[in-house]
């Protein structure tokens, strides 16, 4: 067995995010999000489950940081719930909101750990839900004033911001699919939920830069890789489509300032339109300083007319999977950060999130998670791959570090380092914990 090294700054981390782990969600002034609302509608989350406790991080601040602490990470990504800091999504700012998230970030950086700071991580107010949400270009103002606020009480302390996480998952998983709050089946409302927060990133990256906040501000958009089932020109365009509509539908208006024709023309030819107003575009599009990339899984496509909205279908029969029953597909992640920096140029990029769902029991107070333990390995060894093919990835973030509200399958989906009893809150690290705790302190990784 031989080893690979890592560069000397290389950040390794973790991370979370508010609805998924904070609980507390009627304390201390914060109101309901979309997703309290969502996972209280009966039949939207697996067992009726919802994030009023999750993982109660709220109030146990110091043990999250203690296994931070522990881990060896140099940073830790999380994100700030708006509804805590602005209740009814405008106007009147909740100071014991912006505590909570001062006492965390404080305890970061008194134990060496940076903190990377999302701003939206799909807890959308539920008072700006109700006059159309994201549908509506309202909420881009909204959620500026609400990211202003942030950013003026943490300059100085808080040094990398990302202002969205997944825009995919905002717009068409939420608003298409309808699997996610506030779960609509509407393409058309999913292209405008997906314009306007592109819009509000802009715009919130451009008040950064105005207000002369000390750091760096990016986004972290989610990738998969689509790889075409067979050389003909149906299947290859039909994975065109696939990788276009989840990767370049959400790079290429930031990176390059435009759609991509062969997306837009083909959401035109099903009656759909992207409605984008006068100086969208280059509001979309002002400069970053880094890309977040958050990467799972991947496929092989097939032509097939008539059975998406993309005339595609997956053949993943071929492919091993997580408990998720996600595809693991370890070169996708290679060939999307290449694709990336030979796309869009040499912007340095921070893996936001890579992780994998299995379940594996407690026994004798340990958990041996090897199935976890392998996919990351092989993981880091594609981003070690794309690093040493010039990719500038320079920083690598585990999704997650503990169990947590997995969204639409509750509680059901562990993804955590280390395991949480959502009885009596006891967090246990996992052998995957330790693992990666080795891999953190080495900086390098055994191939």
């Amino acid at each position: 067995m031989t080893t690979v090294q890592f560069p000397k700054d290389f950040k390794w981390g973790t991370a979370t995010a508010a609805y998924q782990i904070e609980g507390a969600f009627d304390e201390d002034g914060r109101s309901a999000s979309i997703w309290d609302t969502f996972a209280k509608t009966p039949g939207k989350v697996l067992n009726g489950d919802n994030g009023d406790v999750a993982c109660d991080s709220y109030h146990r601040v110091d043990d999250d940081i203690r296994l931070l602490k522990e881990l060896g990470v140099s940073v830790y990504r999380f994100s700030i719930a708006w509804p805590r800091v602005i209740p009814q999504g405008r106007g009147a700012v909740n100071p014991t909101g912006l505590d909570y998230y001062e006492e965390l970030i404080d305890k970061l950086i008194a134990n060496g750990i940076e903190p990377f700071v999302t701003l939206y991580h799909w807890d959308l107010p539920q008072t700006l839900q109700d006059e159309g949400g994201w549908e509506n270009r309202a909420t881009m103002d909204a959620f500026v004033q609400y990211a202003e606020t942030v950013f003026r009480k943490f300059n100085g302390k808080v040094k990398r911001w990302i202002t969205l996480n997944e825009p995919w998952c905002i717009s068409i998983l939420s608003n298409y699919l309808g699997a996610h709050a506030p779960g609509k089946q509407d393409m058309q409302a999913a292209l405008d939920v997906a314009h306007h927060i592109l819009v509000a990133h802009g715009l919130t990256v451009k008040r950064f830069r105005e207000l002369g906040i000390e750091g760096e501000i990016g986004y972290a958009p989610n990738t998969e890789w689509r790889t075409a089932y067979s050389s003909s020109p149906e299947d290859v365009k039909a994975a065109q489509l696939r990788n276009g509509s989840f990767n370049e539908w959400f790079l290429s208006p930031v990176l390059k300032g435009e759609y991509p024709k062969l997306l837009t023309d083909w959401y035109e030819s099903k009656g759909f339109k992207v409605k984008v107003e006068p100086g969208d575009m280059a509001i979309i599009s002002q400069p970053i300083d880094f890309l977040g990339i958050n990467y799972y899984t991947g496929s092989l496509i097939r032509h097939a007319a008539g059975n998406d909205l993309y005339d595609s279908e997956e053949i993943s029969s071929s492919f091993a999977k997580t408990d998720f029953d996600w595809n693991i597909y370890a070169d996708g992640f290679y060939h999307v950060l290449t694709w990336i920096n030979e796309t869009y140029g040499q912007i340095p990029i921070y893996i936001t999130e890579n992780g994998a769902c299995y379940e594996a029991e407690l026994q004798d107070g340990k958990i041996n998670d090897e199935a976890r333990i392998s996919f990351l390995r092989d993981h880091i060894m594609a981003l070690h791959r794309a690093i040493e093919s010039g990719v500038p990835v320079k920083g690598y973030m585990v999704w997650s570090l503990m169990d947590n509200f997995e969204w639409a399958f509750g509680y059901s989906k562990p993804f955590g380092l280390v395991h949480v009893n959502f009885e009596t809150l006891e967090r246990t690290p996992k052998a995957s914990y330790h693992w990666y705790n080795q891999l953190v302190a080495a900086n390098q990784l055994e191939i």
